[in-house]
């Protein structure tokens, strides 16, 4: 069984009230929440959260409410520990799952078989698993009085396809056994696996361009954001 697990606290300074913010006609939460419900892996959905305003628009799109105490809602609080809050309650209520999800609102541009094959992995070999997208960049960083490059030589450059595979986290699915979270107090450990997404649904919302950049993409690859559906050329 895997339970689906949706943070989303209030006070969000970026953009004011932004997982309810409305992306597509719905609010943004609705998206990942109807995405988690349209997948086989996903026996239930629940949204952690200490906002008023979040719990009556994810009870209104399906999902259970876990209320997060005030000590765990705040800017600087982990993500795992809404996690491990959350699934105490679950256990305390007699719901314990064998793989736990992590689906962030602010990743909407995510397809139900992109949770489905996440779990997979974790049902599979995998203790923990992530989606991530493929990144062929050339990283540099400041040392000092002069950058350096951190992943090739400039006098060496290499073609695309000769780069050796790399994966960029994009922040919006992550499934793990619970025994990891308890164990390492992190949402990943163990044997680690990777599912890739698109880059072009690979973007996150932190501010209101954010929004309006992926609601254009969206547009452009006839993606069904509610519905998780990707269509057109993507």
């Amino acid at each position: 069984m895997a339970v689906a697990l949706v943070p989303a606290r209030g006070g969000s300074k970026g953009i004011p009230g932004k997982n309810v913010t409305p992306f597509l006609g719905s609010p943004l939460i609705a998206h990942t929440i109807a995405q988690a419900d349209a997948a086989d892996a996903i026996e239930s959905t629940y949204v952690s959260t200490d906002d008023d305003e979040i719990a009556d628009a994810s009870r209104e799109a399906g999902a259970g409410v876990i209320d997060r105490p005030e000590s765990i809602a705040g800017d600087r609080s982990p993500t795992e520990a809404a996690l491990a809050h959350a699934l105490e309650v679950l256990e305390n209520d007699g719901v314990e799952p064998e793989v736990a999800v992590l689906l962030q609102c602010t990743s909407p541009l995510r397809r139900p078989a992109d949770i489905d094959a996440t779990v997979d992995l974790v049902e599979g070999e995998y203790d923990s698993a992530l989606s991530a997208c493929a990144d062929h960049s050339f990283f540099w960083e400041q040392e000092g009085e002069s950058a350096r490059p951190v992943n090739y030589d400039p006098a060496d450059r290499p073609m695309r396809q000769e780069m050796a595979d790399r994966y960029r986290e994009n922040g919006s699915i992550y499934a793990f056994e619970p025994a990891v979270l308890q164990e390492e107090s992190a949402r990943l450990g163990g044997r680690v696996g990777i599912h890739e997404m698109p880059e072009l649904l690979s973007f996150e919302v932190d501010t209101p361009e954010d929004l309006t950049l992926l609601e254009a993409i969206a547009e452009a690859i006839g993606f069904e954001a509610t519905a998780g559906e990707l269509g057109g050329r993507a």
